[in-house]
């Protein structure tokens, strides 16, 4: 009976087994969190530049065609953003008239890291907003 208690030869598979999920889910954690805040920033930064480049237009028509054509030209170059689920919405700020406010909005659902396994998808949807101040001062 002691002999059975002292026997190691399977210790190694038991504690694999044990540990194999939580390293998973470390894992996988990483690569969905990272996805997914790699995702926010280039949403985060198209919203931000976005806004820059509308502070050149005249009439809010035409700062909203800046944005937008900002963003449809510019997208493709964040390689996990899907530039077909990406929409825009510029339009001066309700709360001050001398500030104009570019958003972008992007659907993730369709992004991989919401099929991967052992670990809370985060939202589908990212919001961010960039605001200027006319004549950029």
């Amino acid at each position: 009976m002691i002999r059975f208690f002292r026997c190691q030869s399977g210790a190694s598979a038991v504690e694999f087994a044990l540990m194999l999920p939580l390293f998973l889910a470390f894992i996988f954690g990483i690569i969905v969190f990272g996805s997914y805040l790699a995702m926010v920033h280039g949403v985060q930064q198209l919203a931000a530049e976005a806004a820059r480049s509308s502070i050149a237009g005249m009439t809010d028509t035409e700062r909203n065609t800046l944005a937008t054509n900002y963003v449809t030209a510019n997208a493709s170059t964040y390689p996990l953003l899907v530039p077909g689920n990406l929409s825009v919405s510029a339009a001066p700020s309700p709360s001050n008239a001398n500030v104009y406010v570019v958003t972008v909005n992007y659907n993730a659902a369709g992004n991989f890291i919401y099929s991967l396994p052992f670990v809370p998808a985060p939202p589908t949807t990212i919001a961010r907003s960039a605001a200027i101040q006319y004549g950029g001062f």
